[in-house]
């Protein structure tokens, strides 16, 4: 996770209104952020077949619209997110949150990352930081009517655990950035803090990703499809406090990565999504943490 925003002004200059993010853009990821734009050293960005179409931008996260192999035109649509950028503020370890009203607004990104839209939600249909860190909002509005007045389609959610050495994209909404790496492994245990994640994506070091880009979605360059949720990374090489996870293997031997990111994976989603879209935590193969 992210440090808190120092000053209120930059996310307003960012965001040209709404509330300043709570998280992780600091001073300092704002300058790298503009140093990267004058100089031209981006990370690696291939438009052509990852881009922005379908991500959104919240008040102080990154997040997309997503559907599952199932999911129907007529469907309500659902945002990913992170657990911790709800608007309640983070959830506690242990702690899952399921149907609770919102009308959080979302930004629309068009394939070149301008905003096309705001997106209302109707609730959080799911949320926690337990074993897992994300969050799925519904939307007031059905994939078709957004395809219908957008021409953007939501990004499919892959059913199927991620692979090590996979190409990805970081694909950061509130940023308007594409960080280009790949999955290095994973982490049997990520803690951070009062929080445990289970299986978390490690990415390799050029995905360095900075505050306001957890939420986003994390896209398998070959399939265009959804494996994994960005959410922290270790910025001092401080061991398993906050902002800065330490990985846990199986025996209990800890390792520190600094400047190394992580992701959650999303395929854990999918059987978990039934008839409409709901989040039905006893559907068969549903292993997201419940209430």
């Amino acid at each position: 996770m992210k440090k808190p925003l120092v000053g209120a002004f930059l996310a307003l200059a960012l965001l040209g209104a709404g509330a300043a993010p709570a998280i992780a853009v600091t001073p300092a990821d704002a300058a790298s952020a503009a140093t990267s734009a004058e100089t031209g050293a981006k990370p690696r960005v291939d438009l052509k077949a990852v881009d922005f179409a379908g991500t959104v931008a919240l008040s102080n996260c990154s997040g997309s619209v997503v559907r599952t192999p199932a999911s129907e035109p007529d469907d309500p649509a659902l945002v990913l997110s992170n657990g911790h950028c709800i608007e309640s503020g983070f959830p506690a370890a242990g702690e899952v949150i399921v149907d609770q009203p919102s009308t959080r607004s979302f930004s629309l990104l068009n394939s070149a990352g301008s905003r096309v839209a705001t997106l209302r939600a109707s609730k959080i249909a799911y949320a926690t930081m337990t074993d897992t860190d994300i969050s799925l909002y519904q939307l007031t509005r059905t994939y078709a009517q957004i395809q219908s007045s957008y021409g953007i389609k939501a990004l499919e959610l892959n059913a199927a655990h991620p692979v090590q050495g996979t190409a990805i994209k970081v694909v950061s909404g509130y940023w308007k950035r594409i960080y280009s790496c790949n999955i290095d492994g994973f982490a049997y245990r990520l803690k951070e803090g009062e929080w445990t994640w289970k299986d978390s994506v490690r990415y390799t070091s050029s995905c360095n990703t900075i505050g306001g880009t957890s939420g986003s979605p994390v896209v398998d360059n070959a399939t265009g499809k959804v494996v994994a949720v960005n959410n922290t990374g270790n910025e001092d090489g401080g061991r398993c406090t906050d902002n800065n996870p330490c990985e846990v293997d199986e025996s209990g031997k800890v390792t520190v990565r600094q400047g190394i990111n992580y992701g959650q994976e999303t395929y854990l989603i999918v059987p978990c999504v039934g008839l409409d879209n709901k989040i039905d935590l006893g559907r068969a193969g549903c292993t997201l943490p419940k209430p």
